[in-house]
């Protein structure tokens, strides 16, 4: 069974990975491109803060733990379990406030980009206008 689970690890697809180094040498660089479009930036950066607000909305209700209180557990038990729920409130807010931050560094991220790649096609656009040269369709 090992041997068939590596066999099927070795031929399998590989994602944002290295190749797998068949031969112990040297793995030669990747090369590829990155595309990215800011419309696609910004839809993921929506959808992060669109996962920060059903979480807001579905956050745990701090009267779970009514039940686990004196006197209708025991002194020790419900100490534990509003301790746990107060665990468990830190640990929701943290995931919340995550993904709103992850949201507005993926929006700034997006911002950058559309203003390197306007800054690209600028310097394009100026490199043909000062390098380019007018042929003549009948001189071509």
């Amino acid at each position: 069974m090992k041997a068939d689970a590596l066999a099927r690890r070795s031929t399998g697809m590989q994602i944002d990975q290295l190749p797998a180094d068949a031969g112990g040498g040297t793995v030669p660089p990747v090369t590829g491109s990155l595309v990215a479009k800011a419309d696609s930036i910004n839809g993921n950066a929506n959808l992060l803060i669109e996962i920060a607000g059903f979480l807001h909305e579905g956050r745990p209700d701090a009267e779970l733990t009514t039940m686990a209180r004196d006197p209708r557990a025991h002194e020790d038990v419900a100490k534990q379990v509003a301790r746990f729920a107060q665990f468990a409130d830190d640990q929701y807010l943290d995931a919340v406030a995550l993904f709103a931050a992850l949201s507005t560094r993926l929006r700034t991220a997006g911002s950058d980009f559309v203003k390197v790649d306007d800054d690209t096609a600028q310097r394009f656009l100026d490199d043909v206008l000062r390098y380019g040269q007018y042929v003549a369709p009948e001189a071509r």
